[in-house]
């Protein structure tokens, strides 16, 4: 799951004596308009066969005559040749050659152009919706519960990868592991599979079958892993007392109950303070980046939690809400390659202010940030707008977040239930969060 900042484009189009043929116009040239505006570049309609040579001045494209007559532009700057034209004799040459043109459907024909227009960028994370897919999706940011096998997933080095299984859910007690490539999911590959159409294939009803095809480090040949979906109920935070006075704090991932439940444990922890604690966000996805700076602002007084990086230079800062209600009690913060975004946000934090040990594998590196713009039919597109850095300046998008400590979990210990990265969290506590500190300056 991603962060977001849900904003609105406005379109506007001037009448004039001139364009009342346009109020004719047919439905292929209103589908161009929409098309035009979709680029979101700067690009957008003239009067009739009126050329606009500042729009070349600024954006360094140039949308020349409605006819598609393109050419150098008044400036004598170097152009893009885009001929909207072409669409159109796709687009016709489908509806009149096409074996089974009679089957095509002029919505979806028109729908699969924006996609792939989108997908062009090459950004996994920027995504067009049409109006179904744009509704489950938001739905999905503030549900608790589905049916599926509740795992989160990504595209890495365009193949389809499990980021993370969430806890005690089928996909967990089937052995998926953070890292898996899917490669094909009921025996379709996923090549060139969209990160929601393949949202929409693992996700269904309740008891059914999805079988996913795997590849692994470890294995010698592809697997094929059947899991039964399940009815999946996911609270954002777990907690626990070991007993040696140790306090676990698990989040799961960043969603609509997590500042609530973790202010909670928060209390809790005031009340009976702990030796120390464990913040366990392993194979946590991310989520809200509200919940983030909330969290991280228990430990760190003022100064910023996270920068935000945008597309003409700028950061914009994300300061620390001054709470600091566990800045004073040991903290080892657990991470693995199932940590991400928001997640990765907060063990960036707490690394760059010295306020914990991070211990366990290096993070999955998503950090880019995604901002839901609702289009004019209720469908949607969510563009990568800016990236993440850590207080210092680290960039998180692709790089991740280095572990003080590495510790690694084998495939034996995934089946013998066994947890060295836990164990060694604890031991790092008993011992004192000072005292691994000053190991560690001296290796």
């Amino acid at each position: 799951m991603d962060n977001f900042y849900n904003s609105h484009s406005q379109k506007s189009f001037s009448n004039s004596d001139r364009n009342k043929k346009w109020r004719k116009i047919s439905l292929g040239v209103v589908f161009l308009l929409t098309i035009l505006v979709a680029f979101g570049a700067g690009m957008y309609m003239a009067k009739k066969n009126e050329v606009i040579g500042d729009l070349a001045e600024k954006e360094s494209i140039y949308v020349g005559k409605l006819t598609g007559k393109y050419q150098e532009s008044e400036k004598g700057q170097i152009v893009q040749n885009i001929d909207f034209q072409l669409y159109w004799d796709v687009w016709h040459a489908l509806k009149n050659k096409y074996v089974d043109k009679d089957e095509i459907k002029d919505k979806e024909l028109f729908y699969g152009s924006l996609e792939g227009m989108v997908r062009a960028i090459g950004d996994p994370y920027t995504v067009f919706m049409n109006p179904q897919e744009s509704q489950d999706f938001k739905k999905s940011l503030s549900e608790d519960s589905f049916e599926g096998i509740g795992a989160e997933i990504s595209i890495r080095d365009d193949v389809l990868t499990i980021i993370a299984p969430l806890t005690d859910t089928p996909a967990a007690k089937a052995g998926l592991k953070p890292g898996d490539r899917v490669l094909a999911i009921d025996g379709e590959s996923t090549a060139n599979i969209g990160l929601d159409d393949a949202v929409q294939k693992i996700r269904g009803k309740e008891g059914t079958d999805v079988t996913l095809t795997i590849s692994r480090e470890s294995f010698e040949h592809l697997q094929d892993i059947v899991i039964t979906r399940g009815y999946i109920v996911v609270k954002s935070v777990r907690t626990h007392i070991k007993e040696n006075g140790i306090y676990v704090i698990e989040i799961i991932n960043f969603k609509n109950d997590t500042v609530g439940l973790f202010n909670d444990a928060v209390k809790e922890i005031v009340a009976k303070n702990p030796k120390g604690i464990i913040l366990d966000m392993r194979n946590n996805p991310g989520g809200y980046l509200d919940g983030a700076v909330e969290v991280a602002s228990e430990w760190i007084e003022d100064g910023n939690v996270v920068l935000e990086k945008l597309a003409d230079g700028q950061e914009q800062e994300h300061k620390a809400r001054g709470r600091a209600r566990l800045k004073n009690i040991p903290t080892v913060v657990l991470v693995n390659v199932g940590s991400a975004s928001a997640s990765e946000i907060v063990a960036g934090a707490l690394k760059d202010h010295n306020k914990s040990i991070i211990l366990g594998k290096k993070t999955f590196g998503k950090g880019s940030v995604q901002s839901l713009e609702s289009l004019i039919d209720n469908s949607s597109l969510k563009v990568t707008v800016a990236k993440w850095l850590t207080p210092k300046g680290t960039t998180i998008e692709d790089e991740g977040i280095e572990p003080d400590i590495k510790v690694e979990m084998t495939d034996e210990d995934y089946a013998q239930v066994k947890d060295p990265q836990m164990k060694e969290a604890i031991q790092v506590l008993e011992k004192g969060v000072d005292e691994a500190r000053k190991e560690l300056e001296q290796q």
